[in-house]
């Protein structure tokens, strides 16, 4: 089979596409031939070391955790699928890195796993996973509730578009920030732009007089030092890029099937939807970390299968 790989740490130019033996699949596992996979930081964190300290890294490495595709198998211990169902899947080792979804087949733990959204194509599913997780858990652990008013910071990127259609979901008011140019789009999803900069405070006031219930923190930058300023009393705050600002929860997405499930459950509602920015072929797999590396306003996928 074909599949990105990398032998070494470094920048987009490590990648290559390889002749890869079919992945092995237990008891469990279910194999999934790839028509999709979405990128994500974390994956050029992985390809440059910097999680090495975090995430034992075996190579080559085929990198990617996000997928859409057909399943070929499923063992005899993951009687959920059936060869020819369409699945989305967040593919993560637990402790290792090695073979990801950069490819044009997988073999994936059934607990990674949950049915692709019928509204959906083949790109959106892709992009859905992780960001769709992310946006979900971090949401739920800043207990949004229906009439209270969240500020996401990076409202218009792949999890802050998540997370603000989650909490708009839950009947919640959301305000985000972004660049002038996707203002169209978040409001088109529901939510209230402002512009990043020192008029923040202002735009977030005037929208929000008694100051908002919650923030959640996707840009990093240090925008949590605003929140004093835009906050109700008792505000609550949360990254899911990191913060040293006080009592701020940090957010890192795990596999859960249930809120995998309910992601998707969202999508096929209507509620939630996954904006593809750009796709790349695997042979331009480099073209498509640059990309994301430049900031990318929506998901950045591989065309696969």
């Amino acid at each position: 089979m074909r599949a990105v790989v990398h032998d070494r740490f470094g920048g987009p130019e490590v990648l290559r596409v390889a002749e890869l033996d079919e992945p092995k699949t237990h008891v469990d596992s279910v194999l999934v031939s790839v028509k999709a996979a979405g990128l994500n930081p974390a994956d050029l964190a992985i390809r440059a070391g910097a999680l090495a300290g975090f995430v034992a890294t075996y190579f080559p490495v085929v990198p990617g955790w996000d997928v859409a595709g057909v399943v070929v198998r499923a063992g005899p211990g993951a009687p959920e699928f059936a060869p020819g169902d369409e699945v989305v899947g967040y593919v993560r080792g637990e402790v290792a890195h090695r073979n990801g979804g950069y490819a044009e087949l997988v073999a994936a733990d059934v607990r990674t796993l949950a049915r692709k959204p019928r509204n959906a194509d083949w790109r959106q599913a892709a992009g859905l996973p992780l960001a769709g997780l992310t946006g979900y858990q971090a949401v739920g652990r800043l207990g949004v509730a229906a009439d209270e008013v969240l500020l996401v910071h990076g409202a218009a990127g792949g999890t802050g578009s998540m997370a603000t259609q989650i909490a708009l979901a839950r009947g919640a008011r959301v305000i985000g920030t972004a660049a002038p140019g996707n203002h169209d789009y978040l409001r088109s999803l529901g939510a209230e732009p402002v512009r990043y900069g020192d008029c923040l405070v202002e735009q977030v006031r005037s929208l929000a007089p008694h100051g908002v219930d919650a923030v959640l923190d996707v840009a990093g930058r240090d925008v949590l030092a605003t929140t004093p300023a835009v906050g109700a009393p008792g505000v609550r705050t949360a990254t899911v890029v990191g913060s040293t600002y006080p009592g701020t929860r940090q957010i890192f997405a795990r596999m859960d099937p249930a809120d995998l499930a309910a992601v998707v459950a969202l999508v096929e509602a209507g509620k939630l939807t996954v904006r593809v920015a750009a796709s790349y072929p695997l042979e331009r797999v480099a073209d498509a970390h640059s990309a994301l590396e430049a900031g990318s306003a929506g998901k950045i996928v591989l065309d696969v299968g």
